[in-house]
């Protein structure tokens, strides 16, 4: 009697140690920026990180080109409509109307104006681009000036997030942070010390891990993404038996059938 009076102790005391520590994700894996000199000593750091938009335009990338003529309004309408139909009083309200109303470079990376014909924009910043456009539609046409934006910034958020998906970035860049954020921010259950980047390159593709648990992330050439970035944020091993936070009903619940199967085994006793 005494023997197994004992044995039960020692298997509900077991189980639950096991629950508490074995399956609940630790705090200071979920937390970003760890920096444990930082918050010691109460300082603040600097991390150098040049912002340089360097994206090289792509066979497949969409710009949105608009035409401003400084003379007049009439001779802006007039050559808006003229050089492809991208006017001021059009609206871009869906990813359709945006790719109707943006050039698109063909497998060359040639975009075609009506007036100029051809114009080669591979492996050119979209800054370098206007600059190449507005020189080439001066030939043709006085005092007039190009807006050129990139139209299909698409990032893609996979994994350990709360939203996964492709989201459209109506901005010249973005950072590794704001992306995940874009996505719902990550679960509990995300990996920061092994995020992957997968990036388009004029190669193929590469993969780059990143910490977000560190705070030099910061100064990554990573942490601005690029158009057709994918962000893949892996779980922990963890998620596959383990809980967020201390799983109290299940503790509860081994509680009360450990009780229940030695008030059966002591009634069962008894009545022996």
């Amino acid at each position: 009697m005494k023997y197994m009076n004992k044995l039960l102790k020692i298997g509900l005391v077991a189980t639950l140690f096991a629950v508490a520590f074995a399956s609940c994700v630790p705090q200071k894996k979920m937390l970003y920026l760890k920096d444990a000199q930082m918050a010691a000593e109460n300082i603040s750091k600097e991390y150098v990180n040049d912002r340089t938009i360097d994206y090289k335009l792509q066979p497949g990338d969409n710009l949105y080109i608009r035409f401003l003529n400084t003379i007049d309004e009439r001779s802006a309408a007039s050559l808006t409509g003229y050089m492809g139909g991208n006017s001021s009083t059009n609206t871009m309200s869906s990813d359709a109307s945006i790719y109707l109303q943006s050039y698109t470079l063909d497998v060359d990376g040639n975009i075609e104006l009506p007036l100029t014909g051809k114009i080669n924009l591979k492996n050119l910043t979209v800054d370098q681009a206007k600059e190449k456009l507005q020189t080439e539609v001066n030939k043709f046409v006085n005092q007039t000036t190009l807006i050129v934006k990139m139209s299909n910034f698409n990032l893609t958020v996979l994994g350990e997030v709360l939203h996964p998906g492709m989201y459209k970035v109506y901005q010249s860049q973005i950072n590794l942070f704001e992306a995940i954020a874009m996505a719902g921010d990550k679960t509990s259950f995300a990996k920061n010390d092994e995020v992957k980047i997968i990036r388009q390159t004029d190669h193929g593709s590469e993969i780059v891990t990143v910490d977000l648990g560190q705070a030099d992330i910061l100064s990554s050439p990573y942490y601005y993404l690029k158009p057709n970035d994918i962000v893949y944020v892996e779980p922990l091993k963890i998620k596959q038996w383990g809980f967020t936070t201390f799983p109290y009903s299940t503790v509860i619940s081994v509680v009360t059938l450990g009780v229940t199967l030695y008030s059966i085994f002591m009634y069962k006793k008894g009545g022996q």
